[in-house]
């Protein structure tokens, strides 16, 4: 997965990174030249008492250097660029293809998991993209030029080329199959770290309210404990591995030494050719420490490379039709035909058999008890899941055959968490129409019920709205969530619980205003509360996901038992009557 992964994003960059190849090799051809230049100075210019060879050599050491350096500068810079960009497209993509994910999608990998992909996975392939262009490349070229030129120097040591870069491979080979399944291991700690911290900060409030302090610090700890014992396992076997390529190339120095000053005293040697050969050997050494350090850093790569994968890789199960339909000829109808839902791995479905329809100028409301399908049933039309059987249609074409973009602007959803994002008062409000004015942003706010609390604020709408609306009450910001769908004047309005949090005289305010905006419009209320629904056109009772009840609030008074519980569980029996 990591290899598909670079090689795909790493595509738009072949010729910097063909820059970077030429770039390394020209530097790394000039160390190499370095050390035979020294063994002449010596063996040419010092032992024979001759300066000007020694300045002439030296001043070709300097040009030779400067090449090296300005080569490798000019390679990490191209790497640099390169890395930052493979970055850039990987979370561009990443994004792009959380934002076509379905509920269905977005709960089975958890917020948590999709942020860490996003930001800890990526920078640590992104990492290793830029190690590549510096130390991946430019490694081989020197351990390869490095055993030729320790060869050309004295072939008589070369046993111990032989044998050293088998014992470093195995070496080092031994210590990353130990270290991929703790790397492996510490991505999924830290995504459990990442829940629990989002966890306790979201609900910092019921923490508090429930005097929880200390059972959520337990929680944390033992979590960030068990983090902490993978990553010390893991830096326990990266710790022993500098500390081994160190012991081989040292005893290989010595080994030398020791074999090249008996080949010099025999005169089979000369002494600028034993440092020379020495000075290839800890090439040698340094490009396979070079090596190791990407060792170190791959298995880790490897492991985000393949959650990122496995995000990029995932369809959604609500898939953009192949031929979208793209012309209506109706106008704000919808109908559930015969629909069923049941939930991935579910033995009992959510929905069975539900049909209803509305019309323009129509209110439909559906009730009933906790878990009984409501919010499931309003998330069909908009596609936020799919329906396993039958059909929901919208202006008379099936939602599967609507092209995405005609069908939300159709909508006007207000879900039941009203969600606000960071930013002005305004700002959330033309989320529902980004061109809308000043005087629209006031009119939506005004049927919503929110003018009077937004004027009292210093700034109006300016004002700035926290993270998710901290800064707001419930329902302050439900009332925020009704004026963004409000703004946008859709066909179909589908309000889930969206009135909970306000009090009955706001609740009632906000309908009656609600009435004049959506005359022409399809309005879908789903509720807890008899009184929010009681004047709709059209009661749908649910009750484990079937439909019990059909009719206006008087007719099921008298027909629907369970519409009748509901009811007397919420008003007195002089309301009633």
């Amino acid at each position: 997965m990591l290899l598909r992964l670079v090689r795909t994003y790493l595509r738009p960059y072949r010729g910097p990174l063909l820059a970077v190849v030429a770039l390394q090799l020209v530097g790394t051809v000039a160390m190499l030249y370095l050390p035979s230049l020294n063994a002449d100075i010596i063996d040419r210019g010092v032992v024979n008492g001759d300066t000007g060879y020694i300045l002439r050599v030296g001043a070709v050491m300097l040009g030779v250097t400067l090449v090296q350096v300005a080569c490798s500068i000019a390679a990490v810079w191209f790497s640099a660029r390169n890395a930052m960009g493979f970055g850039r497209d990987v979370r561009a993509a990443l994004f792009h293809r959380v934002g076509t994910f379905s509920t269905r999608e977005v709960q089975q990998f958890g917020a948590p998991s999709l942020i860490t992909r996003g930001t800890n996975d990526v920078q640590q392939v992104q990492m290793l993209v830029l190690m590549g262009g510096t130390l991946m490349v430019a490694a081989p070229i020197m351990m390869v030029g490095g055993i030729v030129m320790a060869i050309h120097v004295n072939a008589g040591l070369s046993w111990l080329v032989a044998a050293i870069v088998p014992v470093l491979g195995v070496s080092i080979g031994f210590i990353v199959t130990r270290m991929v399944p703790s790397f492996r291991l510490m991505q999924v700690r830290i995504d459990e770290v990442n829940r629990l911290l989002r966890e306790q900060i979201t609900g910092v409030r019921v923490v508090r309210a429930f005097v929880t302090e200390r059972h959520e610090t337990e929680r944390f700890a033992r979590a960030n404990d068990d983090l902490t014992q993978v990553a010390v396992t893991a830096g326990r076997w990266l710790a022993g591995m500098f500390p081994t390529v160190m012991l081989v190339a040292n005893v290989a120095s010595v080994a030398v030494l020791w074999f090249g000053g008996h080949r010099v005293e025999a005169g089979q040697m000369q002494v600028g050719d034993l440092t020379a050969y020495l000075a290839y050997l800890m090439q040698i050494v340094m490009s396979v420490m070079m090596a190791t350090f990407m060792m170190m850093m791959i298995p880790r790569s490897a492991v985000c490379a393949d959650r990122i994968t496995e995000v990029l890789d995932t369809e959604t199960s609500v898939p953009s039709p192949t031929h979208p339909v793209t012309e209506l000829t109706e106008r704000g109808t919808l109908r559930l035909e015969d629909v069923d839902f049941a939930y991935p791995g579910a033995d009992v479905p959510v929905l069975r058999g539900v049909s209803l329809e509305a019309r323009p100028g129509q209110t439909v409301a559906i009730i009933g008890s906790t878990g009984a399908g409501k919010s499931t049933l309003l998330n069909l039309v908009p596609r936020l899941f799919d329906a396993t059987g039958g059909r929901v249609v919208v202006d008379g074409v099936d939602v599967r055959d609507l092209d995405p973009e005609l069908l939300w602007s159709r909508l006007g959803l207000v879900p039941q968490k009203a969600f606000l994002f960071t930013g002005s008062i305004a700002d959330n409000v033309r989320y529902g129409k980004p061109d809308a004015t000043d005087e629209e942003v006031w009119e939506a706010l005004e049927v919503a019920q929110a003018r009077d609390f937004v004027e009292r604020m210093p700034d109006g709408l300016d004002s700035v709205v926290a993270q998710g609306g901290a800064n707001l009450s419930g329902g302050q910001r439900q009332r925020l969530a009704i004026a963004r769908a409000v703004v946008r004047r859709p066909e179909v309005y589908l309000f889930d619980d969206s009135f909970s949090a306000l009090d009955l005289t706001t609740d009632a305010r906000l309908r009656a205003a609600l009435r004049p905006i959506t005359r022409d419009a399809t309005v879908v209320v789903v509720a807890q509360r008899v009184s929010t629904i009681r004047d709709a056109d059209v009661v749908i009772v649910l009750e484990d996901g079937r439909v019990v009840g059909r009719g206006t609030h008087d007719e099921l008074l008298e027909t629907c038992t369970t519409y009748q519980e509901i009811v007397a569980s919420q008003l007195t029996a002089e309301e009633v009557a």
